[in-house]
């Protein structure tokens, strides 16, 4: 599992649930990094990630991704307090499997979330 967030409590606290639920679990703060991670052949299951931060954002993450045809066959999930329509409109159009709203869900649930969301698309 790859969790992209420049949020560092986010992603520590999403880091030690996932790994408590037997994920290995790959966190990185720079979706720039990430995005080299995943080039040099990092191959995740899951994706997890923010649409706002600095330098490249969540969508801009998903185009090179779909670009560059990064992480083929990985489960992208989007955790993002950017709930309006369009966003999620947009993600999914750049091969987001899910969207999950970060003010509207406890840590257990997006663990939930996020397993069901890549059950459902095997």
């Amino acid at each position: 599992m790859l969790l992209v967030d420049d949020d560092r409590f986010l992603l520590d606290m999403y880091s030690m649930k996932f790994r408590g639920a037997g994920c290995d679990v790959e966190a990185i703060a720079d979706p720039a990094a990430a995005l080299d991670k995943l080039r040099a052949g990092f191959l995740p299951d899951i994706i997890l990630l923010d649409i706002v931060m600095p330098v490249v954002n969540g969508f801009e993450f998903l185009e090179a991704m779909k670009k560059e045809n990064l992480a083929r066959g990985a489960h992208i999930i989007v955790l993002s307090n950017q709930g309006a329509q369009e966003d999620i409109d947009k993600a999914v159009s750049l091969g987001a499997a899910g969207y999950i709203v970060k003010a509207s869900s406890i840590p257990s649930e997006v663990l939930t979330q996020a397993f069901s969301i890549a059950e459902t698309k095997k």
